[in-house]
Formats: structure tokens, sequence, C-alpha cells
């Protein structure tokens, strides 16, 4: 006669007990990512308008980044200013800056920028005098509502260390009707 072979009958809930074990891998794994590739920032204020609204929140890409001008970037928060920055890269260590209030324009080494992500001409001056030469492993950041942007054009902002740039905007995921790659 031979011998029938039986299956172990199912353990009761093992079923469940995988399911959660694939959730909480599945967690830990986007814990990890967003520690160390991601964050999420929500915009404070009106400083980025047209570019960016109060509230919207972003996607910021932080591994390896290395800061280039005409980036959107986030200014880490133990700064200074107590919160998080959103600012635009304008000029890096080395660059020379000028700003003619009067013409509302914007030059770096000597070549003028083409500017159509701002929200007006830059007319706000603040106690920076230019020509101004950006001290090296600094950054000169600017809001691109530039009359209504504390930025490095004020002495109380200054250039930002490249150190403390939490890393490039990558994206606006809410609200969703402004949903969209930052430029």
């Amino acid at each position: 006669m031979e011998k029938q072979q039986q299956s172990a009958p199912a353990v009761r809930g093992q079923g469940i007990l995988e399911w959660y074990e694939a959730l909480i891998s599945a967690a830990l794994v986007l814990v990890l990512i967003f520690s160390f590739f991601f964050r999420i920032i929500q915009v404070d204020g009106r400083s980025m308008v047209p570019t960016l609204t109060h509230g919207d929140k972003l996607i910021v890409w932080a591994a390896g980044y290395t800061p280039q001008r005409g980036d959107v970037v986030i200014v880490d928060s133990y700064t200074v200013y107590g919160k998080p920055l959103v600012k635009r890269i304008i000029a890096k260590g080395g660059d020379t800056i000028s700003i003619d209030y009067d013409a509302g324009t914007v030059t770096v080494n000597g070549e003028l920028l083409q500017e159509d992500y701002i929200a007006a001409p830059t007319y706000l001056g603040y106690d920076v005098q230019f020509p101004f030469k950006v001290p090296e492993g600094t950054l000169f950041v600017m809001g691109d509502n530039r009359n209504e942007s504390l930025d490095s054009r004020s002495s109380y902002v200054g250039c930002i260390d490249e150190r403390d740039i939490l890393g490039k905007v990558l994206l606006c995921f809410m609200p969703f009707t402004d949903f969209g790659v930052v430029k």
C-alpha cells in the first residue's frame, strides 16, 4: 500500500503575516529613499510666485546634488532664518553679479539674465552693494517674486553656503492644479 503524501495544513493567518511583512518592507524602503534621496518641503510665503505659491508641496532631490545657476533649491532651516527657504540660484562662488534697479535687470559676469520666470522686473533693493563678487563656496539666491523676496540682496540673508543647500526642487505635487516639473 502506497502512502499518500499529505501537505501540512496551512497555518492560519500565514498569508496575512506575509502581507504585513511585505508592507513593512515597502515602508522601510520608502523611508530610506526619502531620507537619502528625496525630501518633501512645503512652500511658505510668496517669494517664488509665479513659479511656486504658498502651500505648494515639493519633491526635492537631495543625494549628490551640485548647485547650478538657475536651479530652484531649498536652503536648510537651521540657518539664521529658522525655516527652509525656497530660492533660485542666480550666481555661484567667483561670479560677479550686478543689479540695475532702475532698469530692473540682473547681470552675472557681464551677461544679462533672461528671466522669463520672474513676476516683475527687479526694482526692490536691500543693503548689498553692486557689483558684488560672490565668495567661493557660496551661492547668491533670489526669489522669483523679486519685489516681495528677502534674499541674498540683503545682508540678513546674504550668500548661502553651498553646504546649506538641501537639494534641487524637482516637482510640485500638491495642490494637483500646480502639479508639474519646476523649472
